[in-house]
C-alpha cells in the first residue's frame, strides 16, 4: 500500500500494475498508435497497418485494450456487422505520454540507423497527428 507523507513526497507505482502489463507487450503501443494516428479503424484495416500481425493477436490486444479503458469498441447494429476502434481519453493521453520516451528512444545510436528494417514496414511505427 502506497502513502504519501508530507515530509518525504513520493510516486506510488501501485497504478501501473495493470498498464504495464497492457502497454508491455509487443504490439501494444503499435496498436494504439496506430488508431491514434487515424482517429478510428476497423479491424481490418489495424491488420493492414500493423502488416506482420496475427488476427488472434490483434483481437487479444485489442480486447485487453478495452479491458484496460484504452480503446473504445462501438459495434454497428448492421450486416455485414461493423465494429470501429477508437482510443478513449486515457488512450489519448497514454499515446501523448509514450512520445517523450520515443523521442528519447530515437537518440540513441541503432546499428540499423533510426528505423529498424523490422519496423519499417509496418505504417503505425510513425506517430501522426500529435
Amino acid at each position: 500500500m502506497c502513502e504519501r507523507s508530507e515530509s518525504n513526497e513520493h510516486l506510488c507505482l501501485c497504478p501501473l500494475e495493470g498498464v504495464i502489463d497492457t502497454i508491455g507487450k509487443k504490439w501494444t503501443l503499435l496498436v494504439i498508435n496506430a488508431i491514434g494516428n487515424h482517429g478510428k479503424l476497423r479491424f481490418n484495416e489495424i491488420l493492414e497497418e500493423l502488416k506482420g500481425i496475427s488476427p488472434t493477436t490483434l483481437a487479444n490486444t485489442l480486447k485487453n485494450l478495452e479491458r484496460e479503458k484504452l480503446v473504445n469498441r462501438v459495434n454497428f447494429p448492421q450486416i455485414p456487422p461493423k465494429v470501429e476502434y477508437s482510443l478513449t481519453k486515457d488512450g489519448v493521453e497514454l499515446r501523448k505520454a509514450i512520445i517523450p520516451l520515443l523521442k528519447w528512444a530515437s537518440t540513441r545510436s541503432s546499428k540499423s540507423g533510426p528505423c529498424s528494417p523490422t519496423y519499417r514496414k509496418i505504417p503505425a511505427h510513425q506517430i501522426e497527428n500529435l
